[in-house]
């Protein structure tokens, strides 16, 4: 969980995240609307926000709010910020950077990314 692979996510069929030495096919990319995001589940407990930006890119980050303890970065306002896409948490607004999960509104703040890529 370093830094986000991202690849074009239009035009594909599933939405993948790094799992070892493989990928983990987490969704079909079809559930996925740009400027959305969508929970899912992992196999380890762990719960992945997962969005697709209007130019198809895909990104994956963990869905806890770290201000909260919240489950919810999934239901945040996607935006961008200087050309950077973020979500907003639904519930006090903090803005997270989906390709570094870095809190734009407290440097000391992250939330994880996943790798992704959309075959």
């Amino acid at each position: 969980m370093t830094t986000q692979t991202m690849e074009t996510a239009r035009d594909t069929r599933t939405i993948q995240l790094a799992d070892g030495d493989g990928w983990l096919t987490v969704c079909d990319r079809e559930l996925l609307t740009p400027g959305r995001g969508v929970a899912a589940l992992l196999p380890d407990g762990r719960q992945v926000a997962l969005f697709v930006d209007r130019a198809g890119r895909a990104y994956a980050i963990d869905n806890r709010d770290p201000f909260t303890g919240a489950y919810v970065l999934s239901r945040g306002l996607v935006g961008s910020a200087e050309g950077r896409p973020f979500v907003a948490s639904p519930l006090l607004k903090q803005r997270f950077d989906l390709e570094t999960g870095a809190c734009l509104d407290d440097d000391d703040v992250t939330v994880p990314v996943f790798p992704v890529r959309a075959d």
